[in-house]
């Protein structure tokens, strides 16, 4: 199964273009330019040397393009679809000055990303049956967590914020500076927020949960490091009034347990922050 995601071409540019500034400095490539003369050409293909779900396509297709808008760059995969081991993802061709001095961008992003959706699906295949959503964070890379979420969505899960203005979470922080009281926390962001703006709030006992529910409530609880027993009981107390959201040390082998407790969403900030590349060869024909 593949999971449709879209991201812009527009905003796939400063990224790729960051990166290709990055590597080419000031001279470009000079082991090429000293070894390849401007008319040799050269066709290539990615190829899958593991299984996995693939991301990134678009990121690897600019980073060609933007040295040469003539480079051909033919994609056999769309975002989302599973890989097996020899699999063709894309074709590239054009000169080789270009395809050498754009490869190792490319095979970056596919990388990178890639190992984001295949952690992912892994996740997503793992609660199948339940009603958990798998969810990023904002635990990702500077500068890469629009494409790091994508990546996420593209492997069958969803993202949560992606900035600090995009909801209200109040953490254990924010408890301690409101000396400790949900209640009050959860009256001054009522004062501050909009009709659309989302309350999500962090507790790590059933008691202060039950101090949320009394006092009015949030429109998500963030259930941090509980027990599977203590994860039911959260969602048991909240009968569906809002969002519960699982969270904190999560891995492959505990997610289907979690599941099971009914929570709504899983979320792990792992699956950004620290996820293994999926390894992605060029490999020249």
């Amino acid at each position: 199964m593949s999971y449709t995601c879209h991201f812009p071409a527009l905003l796939w540019k400063p990224v790729v273009q960051a990166a290709l500034f990055e590597d080419l400095g000031q001279g470009g490539d000079i082991t090429t330019q000293a070894l390849v003369t401007p008319e040799q050409k050269i066709r290539a293909v990615f190829r899958a040397r593991h299984p996995g779900v693939i991301a990134g396509l678009e990121g690897a297709r600019q980073a060609f393009a933007l040295l040469d808008e003539h480079v051909q760059f033919r994609t056999l995969k769309q975002d989302g679809d599973k890989l097996a081991i020899g699999d063709v993802i894309a074709e590239v061709e054009g000169d080789a000055l270009t395809v050498l001095a754009g490869e190792r961008t490319a095979l970056n992003i596919l990388s990178h990303l890639s190992g984001i959706a295949t952690q992912t699906r892994q996740m997503v295949d793992a609660v199948a049956g339940t009603k958990a959503v798998i969810c990023c964070t904002r635990k990702t890379l500077p500068g890469l967590r629009a494409l790091q979420k994508y990546a996420v969505k593209a492997g069958g899960g969803g993202n949560h914020r992606f900035r600090l203005d995009d909801a209200i979470l109040i953490k254990d922080n924010h408890l301690a500076l409101c000396g400790g009281r949900v209640d009050v926390a959860l009256q001054k962001a009522r004062e501050r927020t909009g009709h659309l703006m989302k309350i999500e709030l962090e507790v790590d006992t059933l008691q202060q949960l039950k101090t949320a529910l009394a006092c009015g409530g949030a429109d998500a609880y963030l259930l941090d490091n509980m027990d599977t027993d203590t994860l039911r009981k959260a969602v048991s107390m909240i009968k569906g009034s809002a969002i519960a959201e699982a969270s904190g040390g999560i891995t492959h082998e505990t997610v289907r347990a979690v599941a099971e407790t009914g929570v709504d969403v899983i979320s792990a900030g792992w699956l950004t922050h620290s996820v293994k590349a999926l390894d992605i060869g060029l490999d020249y024909i």
